[in-house]
């Protein structure tokens, strides 16, 4: 039997971690962008679910000359909280069930003068907030 002392049969040491280390720079620079991308992908389906739940607080307004008041909220378009109130209800609700945001969280609906505002306390589930962790009001979102 011939042994082969001339090629080599694996990496060494330091050459694998010349590898691991410049994967691990090429993650640090990509990996900001793509949370970026996806925090940014989120709240912009949570202004999607916004302007659906608006066009359908529309045909409630539509049916029964106002808006639900904030005390009735969501709940209002499951079904009719009050039927002298909303003599025009509709046969079938506005609604199946309610929506939640991109973080699972129920909207939050506040009836203001003749127009409402719906908001979504983002990623930390928490009223206020800054940057990705900032709450996203309907009326902001198509700005």
């Amino acid at each position: 039997m011939k042994q082969n002392t001339g090629l080599r049969t694996g990496f060494s040491l330091i050459e694998l971690l010349i590898v691991i280390v410049i994967l691990g720079g090429l993650v640090a620079v990509v990996a900001p962008g793509l949370m970026d991308s996806a925090d940014q992908a989120k709240r912009d389906t949570v202004c999607l679910k916004m302007n659906d739940l608006k066009k359908r607080l529309d045909m409630f307004n539509l049916d029964n000359g106002v808006y639900p008041d904030t005390e009735e909220g969501f709940e209002a378009l499951l079904s009719n909280p009050d039927t002298e109130k909303y003599p025009n209800y509709r046969a079938k609700p506005y609604l199946k069930k309610l929506p939640k945001d991109s973080w699972r969280t129920p909207f939050v609906y506040l009836k203001k003068g003749d127009d409402v505002e719906i908001i979504s306390y983002a990623s930390d589930r928490k009223e206020g907030g800054e940057e990705n962790n900032k709450d996203i009001l309907f009326s902001e979102c198509n700005k």
